[in-house]
């Protein structure tokens, strides 16, 4: 868990971690490189990371298969609501989700808190004003979590 506290005096408790795969932390089916570090070491400070996606390309299971995340694939038309339902699961006041898509914005706007990534696949315009953040890379969005003076510094009012 990374808990810390606000110059307001707010405490953010980040407990979970839901991720979207294709045009979020992988192109083309394949994770951006720097990736696979920045979740281990979210997963060493007791963060949950789960991965949630339609699968694209097909891809997910086998180029996470090494990494100490939740897969969870959706299946049928409603992939939108089965991420909302993830982070509300999980307790949304505790979950950050990061997505680019269509199908994340239900996620977006469940979890306490949202972040948005314009990677190489863009980013869908509901999605990133669904966001509290909007980053230029997935690398940009893990270091936030990481590196909690760079998170305060954006949500500071």
């Amino acid at each position: 868990m990374i808990k810390f506290e606000m110059p307001d005096g707010s405490i953010i408790e980040i407990r979970n971690v839901v991720l979207d795969f294709n045009g979020t932390i992988a192109t083309d089916g394949v994770p951006i490189p720097g990736v696979a570090e920045r979740l281990l070491h979210l997963s060493q400070r007791g963060v949950n990371v789960h991965l949630i996606t339609a699968d694209t390309h097909g891809t997910v299971r086998e180029q996470c298969k090494d990494l100490l995340i939740d897969i969870d694939v959706c299946e049928g038309a409603d992939v939108k609501e089965q991420k909302r339902r993830l982070v509300r699961e999980l307790g949304s006041q505790w979950t950050v989700a990061v997505g680019n898509g269509r199908n994340d914005v239900g996620m977006l706007q469940e979890s306490g808190l949202s972040i948005s990534v314009i990677e190489r696949e863009g980013c869908f315009t509901k999605s990133l004003l669904a966001s509290d953040i909007v980053v230029k890379s997935i690398l940009d969005a893990l270091d936030l979590l990481l590196r909690e003076k760079r998170l305060k510094a954006t949500l500071r009012s």
